[in-house]
């Protein structure tokens, strides 16, 4: 709660006899203060400055310049945002957990009380990103799927059961439950949210950060949620604020209705392919107008979902009378309900069609406008009509292939059969970003039926799997009676999980496999999901497709991208009659009908009740006890972390940086991509000789994901991205550098940094222009200060991996304006030392720091932007700063 109430915002608000601590936006006035025209997300913001107001990090200029915003100024106001929960997936979650069982167990060496090292904000983790879809096209699919997660995943499940039970304020959704952005808006996310703070019932918009850029697809329900890198996920569930710059806001009209034959996943990538056209990259995006009205809160979730393809950080559906409608059909309780519609109401949150808010920059879309599509074959804003898709990826496959007419025979179930360029090898209902939305499920399962109905059948070349958001989706589907048809077609359910849209879409069928790779045919895969950039969903396929459910079905029985499904026949019925897309596309009514009778609130009541449960299989685990995590030496999946090794109670002053060496000379649009392990681990890398040496099979590897919670394997992987191009050492491509503890030899990152820190030599990274832009954020920060580089010299900097950096306790510095390491002379070879950095001893950050070089000088800027920041860094990074802050409190 706020220490400081500069405008006496703070006030009750009863609803139906319950009193609640709010924090008024009218109460915000002055000169060039307009929050009555404020678009809905910042005044989400302004309520989140005003309730955590304390005249340092969040002061009164601050709420000033949020409610004087102005529309057209290019962004450079910079605020500290207080997400009110976090939310997580396994992949990226784990390192999160790894840290708070590690900064336990550095508490009690401290002589503190390690269960004073608690989330201080809700954290939730959906166990969604292990499954793989190995088991396909059978009954015991999702059984066997699940048993195979567990196998390999063992260590990781025992290690977040043991967090579960041993953290307040932590939960965990078990594996084979539901995709974590579904179970977030059907169960977790409030809309409003309450928490008792110092004996008062406080009431304020549900926000949150997520471990997974499709965090946004709570936006559909109100929620102002983004996601984060795992550092900002840790410091917010520490109770840190996430620094931002007041972002431009892009006001998107929608008016008319979605046409006959135009689904949800129609409209997000029309609206996809305007927004990457139009340029949303780091701006806030947020639906308007009457169309919003009509709109169903699933079509929301799926636009809100699709934020991170067409680059906005959030596009987000202010509260009306649709998102208190879903909030009671997924079960919440009444008395939510009315909290819901009477604060959105009382604070002017509440959607009014005919407002027209103040944007930065606005557009607009007739609902009646939009047709049949399709993305593909790479991209997700590459939008392609279904009326043109066959002539489109003929004219596509020129980019894949020189031979146009080349064809494979194989044998499957008794039959010879020749695929060619263009066969649907996977025909994937998968991901978050439709399987929440009963219009689109409803539809592709009663286009099964009619299909089985006809006599149709998928082609038997085609990989079919079904991977819903959550249980209540068979739920309804047994309600419906139409699980036997998706089974006859071979949607059989292989699990609740991401599945292919992340690339876990297991191996082709293997006969398949076999004839694509030997005739080097160009197939393709048909995803409902949101991703399908090369090489992502599998190693065999290289054109991906992404398309409503429906059409993943009609996919499934063309069997090929070179069917016209408005003009050519799907298949012949039981009578030899030509059976067309038109034949079997449920209507509208039919549709409607369908959900009216197979959903309700007791649906979602059920599958929720014991969520944070699991099934017998997470029951039994065999699962640590206590306060503090007994680390299993052997462990190659989690491990303790170094960083707060040997840290003493207080800070040690921070000191300048002297005989630095360069570890790598990098150029411009250097990602987190570039510098953080993701993928596969090669048998030769670092990584994979670690593994080795430790007793892993090549086979057993798995990826850097899963092994986040292992350091030893991440540092090995830091700056390893076979693309990434270090000019230190020309001429070379991948992880390597020179080594100059070694006479200047090329070896690789790693092994070089392993001998300058034997060596005691402290390490620098040169960059160019927007370094650390992209996803991936986390281990990105973590691995360059594992290595033992201390400063990053840049030309300029993405915002979040510049203020992970710091977190981290490296130092972010930027050259002088105009200035580059070229044209400076430097070429990476100098020693260097950095002096002026202990100004910040005495309390305060200086401008600028001196950097020699060899015979080279030049004043750096020092971006270390914020009082909080400069805390951190004198800490040694964020982590250390919130354990000494728990010590003494």
């Amino acid at each position: 709660m706020a220490s400081q109430d500069s405008f006496g915002a703070k006030s009750t608000l009863d609803v139906d006899g319950k009193s609640y601590e709010i924090f008024r936006l009218d109460a915000v006035t002055g000169e060039g203060l307009d929050v009555a025209s404020l678009p809905y997300s910042l005044k989400v913001l302004l309520e989140n400055l005003l309730r955590t107001e304390d005249g340092a990090d969040i002061t009164a200029d601050d709420i000033k310049a949020l409610a004087g915003w102005d529309a057209d100024a290019e962004p450079d106001k910079e605020i500290q945002f207080t997400p009110a929960r976090v939310i997580m997936q396994d992949f990226t979650g784990v390192p999160c957990v790894v840290d708070l069982a590690t900064m336990r167990e550095a508490m009690e060496e401290l002589g503190g009380d390690p269960s004073k090292i608690n989330p201080l904000a809700p954290a939730e983790m959906v166990i969604d990103h292990s499954v793989i879809a190995d088991v396909f096209g059978t009954p015991e699919a999702f059984e066997k799927n699940v048993e195979i997660e567990y196998e390999r995943n063992r260590e990781r499940y025992q290690f977040l059961r043991w967090g579960q039970g041993a953290f307040d304020d932590f939960k965990v959704v078990p594996p084979g439950t539901g995709i974590v952005h579904q179970v977030n808006i059907e169960h977790l996310a409030r809309t409003i949210f309450t928490r008792e703070v110092d004996g008062e019932l406080l009431a304020y918009p549900d926000t949150c950060v997520g471990t997974d850029s499709h965090t946004t697809m709570v936006n559909g329900i109100g929620v102002v949620g983004w996601g984060v890198g795992g550092i900002e996920a840790e410091a917010a569930m520490l109770g840190q604020p996430v620094s931002m710059l007041i972002p431009r806001v892009v006001g998107f009209k929608l008016s008319g209705d979605l046409p006959e034959g135009s689904t949800a996943t129609d409209l997000v990538l029309t609206i996809t392919e305007m927004l990457r056209k139009h340029g949303v990259v780091g701006k806030f995006v947020e639906f308007y107008g009457p169309g919003v009205s009509a709109l169903p809160l699933a079509n929301r979730a799926t636009i809100g979902n699709m934020s991170p393809e067409f680059g906005s950080t959030i596009a987000v559906f202010p509260i009306d009378e649709e998102t208190t409608k879903y909030l009671e059909l997924t079960g919440r309780p009444a008395e939510q309900l009315a909290l819901v519609e009477a604060y959105a109401k009382e604070q002017g949150l509440w959607h009014d069609p005919d407002a027209e808010p103040r944007y930065s920059e606005k557009l607009e879309l007739d609902l009646a406008t939009v047709v049949p599509s399709l993305a593909g074959p790479k991209r997700p804003q590459d939008r392609v009509e279904v009326s043109k898709a066959a002539t489109e990826f003929d004219k596509a496959l020129a980019d894949y292939t020189d031979d146009k007419d080349a064809t494979a025979t194989l044998s499957l179930d008794g039959q010879e059969l020749e695929i060619g360029h263009g066969a649907v090898t996977i025909a994937a209902i998968t991901s978050c970003t439709n399987t929440s939305n009963p219009s689109v499920m409803i539809g592709a399962a009663l286009l099964a039926k009619n299909a089985v109905d006809k006599g149709l059948a998928r082609k038997p070349w085609v990989k079919t799997t079904l991977a819903p958001g959550s249980k209540v989706v068979s739920d309804y589907y047994e309600r419906a009676g139409l699980t036997p048809y998706l089974d006859k077609l071979g949607f059989n359910l292989v699990g609740y999980g991401c599945t292919t849209c992340i690339g876990n879409s297991g191996p082709l069928i293997p006969e398949v496999s076999a004839a694509v790779n030997e005739a080097d045919l160009a197939v393709t895969s048909v995803l409902s999901g949101n991703r399908n950039f090369e090489g992502r969903i599998n190693p065999d396929v290289k054109m991906n497709y992404l398309a409503s459910p429906p059409l993943v079905v009609a996919y499934a029985l063309a069997g090929s991208m070179k069917v016209d499904l408005f003009n050519d026949p799907l298949g012949k019925d039981t009578d030899g009659n030509d059976v067309f897309l038109k034949d079997i596309w449920p209507s509208p009514a039919e549709v409607e009908a369908t959900i009216a009778e197979a959903i309700n609130s007791d649906m979602f009541g059920s599958s929720y009740t014991d969520v944070f449960q699991g099934d017998e299989r997470w029951q039994t685990l065999p699962t640590p006890k206590g306060d503090t995590f007994a680390w299993d030496v052997d462990s190659t999946y989690v491990r303790r972390a170094p960083y707060f090794d040997g840290m003493p109670d207080d800070p040690e002053p921070v000191t300048d940086i002297e005989g630095a060496r360069v570890l790598l000379k990098l150029g411009d649009s250097v990602t987190t991509d570039h510098i953080s392990p993701a993928g596969a681990i090669k048998k030769d890398s670092p990584a994979g000789k670690y593994l080795a040496e430790h007793g892993v099979e090549q086979r057993d590897f798995n990826s850097y994901g899963s092994r986040r919670g292992n350091h030893e394997v991440m540092i090995r992987g830091t700056f390893a991205n076979i693309r990434l191009r270090n000019q230190l050492a020309p001429g070379t491509e991948g992880g390597v550098t020179r080594d100059f503890t070694r006479d200047g030899e090329v070896t690789t990152v790693f092994e070089a940094s392993e001998n300058y820190l034997a060596d005691g030599t402290p390490l620098v990274v040169l960059a160019g222009k927007e370094y650390g832009s992209g996803s991936s954020r986390d281990w990105a920060a973590k691995g360059t200060a594992l290595l033992g580089v201390k400063a990053v010299i840049a030309e300029s900097y993405e915002r979040i991996h510049r203020s992970n950096l710091i977190g981290m306790g490296v130092l972010p510095l930027q050259f002088p304006q105009g200035e580059t390491a070229g044209s400076l002379g430097l070429t990476g070879e100098e020693t260097f030392s950095i002096t002026g950095v202990t100004e910040l001893n005495e309390g305060h950050t200086p401008k600028t720091v001196k950097v020699k070089a060899g015979d080279k000088e030049f004043d750096a800027t020092v971006r270390i932007d914020t009082p909080g920041e400069a805390s951190y860094y004198r800490n040694g990074g964020i982590m250390q700063y919130v354990l000494r802050g728990l010590l003494k409190g």
